[in-house]
């Protein structure tokens, strides 16, 4: 292929692999559900080597599949199988570019990993909000793609809510330089918004200027034994009644999921001598005093068991593990068939229970794995395959739970897709869940911005 010469002199040597067995962790998705082609990959080091790249592949009407960690879960960084697309890594493109301190920003690459920019905050005493269980691996970019929510969207909201600006190569090459710090600009179209959560299919965001938060300064994280669902709910609107806006992330629990996150790393310990049905794990902005006595005071009422807080920051990291090692736990559970939907928060107890119930009627052995962000209503309600069945007759029952799961959904005026993005796993619901005026308007931008379809081909669309 000439494109691929051309590309190869592009990012120059270092900046591309084209062997199989380099190539191979490019091209398979992290659980191993979707898997494609490619002959190149490429990973220019500057936002002219990403334009230079794009107007090549412009030219010969040649797809682009951008890829920040391939840390997602619906194979929107995956080409197709037929060989002729090419992968676009941000890899190489992980530079914090500036910090201003004063105006509690950061302008960074989009290849860099999420912790990174954590980590750089907090050296400076601030704080980057955005928190996920991939977040040693995942990168900005990719998280501004699928607009990725994780554990403090409660308090901060997703990560469309972080950013300030954004630099984006267009399907033409052509480069938006939107990196402006302004709280304030009512200067016509907000830009930025189209591209984040648009899984690439729009153009390449190249680097982004972040917002920033004064690191929080009474931090407390607390481990709750509940009885339902519904029980962790109240508690929600109770704390937020008595604390404002402090509550800062409110995960939610199953009991197998707990037991699952134990079961495959022997560093983690259920902090309860007694078990129960569900748990919340908790960060609360608010002095540790004032917590005690709201938590004392709701013992043994609306379903409360039993509580603890973490008496310093290792105790509140090993609490915090067990919530983030659920995912990665799971997949060594066999097959699982993961649901990543969102409802009203007030309804999230009544709907597991729908959901659970109606399950177990499609499929009486499989296993229902419930956790996720209760404080804003999103559930990651995964089904794993019973132990006693194989993979392939476990299977037989996806497209039937999945639809129950998805019209339950839309029953509880929902969403099918909270934070994971639609891709390729979720395309065909898109179409059954969202209406003709929403998908046409869809359509039109896609049109508008890559009328040759180039950017990342059969991804939401």
């Amino acid at each position: 292929m000439i494109v691929v010469d051309r590309l190869k002199a592009i990012v120059g040597a270092g900046g591309w692999i084209d062997d199989a067995q380099s190539l191979e962790p490019y091209l398979t998705e992290w659980r191993g559900r979707y898997r494609g082609r490619s002959p190149l990959l490429i990973a220019p080091s500057s936002t002219a080597e990403v334009s230079a790249s794009i107007k090549v592949c412009a030219e010969h009407g040649v797809g682009i599949v951008p890829q920040g960690g391939n840390t997602g879960l619906c194979g929107g960084a995956i080409p197709d199988e037929s060989n002729e697309q090419i992968l676009l890594s941000l890899n190489r493109m992980n530079n914090i570019r500036h910090t201003d301190v004063d105006d509690f920003s950061m302008v960074v690459d989009a290849g860099c990993t999420l912790q990174k920019i954590q980590r750089v905050a907090a050296d400076l005493d601030l704080f980057f909000p955005l928190s996920l269980a991939a977040e040693g691996s995942c990168q900005i970019g990719g998280n501004l793609s699928t607009n990725a929510g994780g554990i403090n969207v409660l308090r901060y909201g997703t990560a469309r809510a972080q950013v300030l600006g954004l630099e984006v190569v267009l399907a033409d090459g052509r480069i938006i330089d939107g990196l402006r710090s302004l709280r304030k600009d009512t200067a016509g179209y907000d830009l930025k918004q189209i591209f984040i959560g648009a899984e690439g299919t729009l153009g390449v965001i190249t680097a982004a200027c972040l917002k920033l938060y004064p690191r929080p300064k009474h931090c407390n994280t607390i481990f709750v034994a509940i009885d339902s669902a519904a029980a962790a709910v109240r508690l929600l609107g109770r704390m937020r009644a008595l604390l404002g806006e402090s509550p800062q992330a409110f995960e939610l629990i199953s009991s197998r999921a707990m037991r699952i996150a134990e079961r495959y790393d022997s560093t983690l310990r259920n902090p309860f001598d007694t078990a129960s049905d569900w748990y919340v794990l908790t960060t609360v902005n608010f002095e540790t005093s004032a917590l005690e006595n709201l938590l004392m005071s709701e013992i043994e009422t609306n379903g409360i068991i039993e509580a603890i807080v973490a008496k310093n920051e290792a105790e509140a990291e090993k609490m915090w593990r067990l919530r983030h090692s659920i995912s990665a736990a799971q997949k060594n559970e066999g097959a699982s068939i993961k649901h990543d939907v969102a409802v009203p928060v007030s309804r999230v107890g009544e709907f597991i229970v729908s959901v659970e119930f109606g399950i177990a009627e499609i499929s009486p052995r499989a296993r229902v794995v419930a956790f996720g962000h209760v404080g804003d209503g999103n559930i990651h309600l995964n089904v794993s395959q019973p132990k006693t069945q194989s993979i392939d007759l476990f299977l037989e029952d996806q497209s039937a739970i999945t639809d129950f799961v998805y019209r339950t959904v839309d029953r509880f005026s929902g969403t099918f897709s909270a934070e994971h993005g639609i891709g390729i796993a979720r395309k065909e619901h898109l179409q059954e869940f969202r209406s003709e005026t929403e998908l046409s308007v869809m359509r039109a931008i896609k049109s508008s911005l890559d009328p040759q379809g180039i950017m990342n081909p059969g991804k939401v669309l």
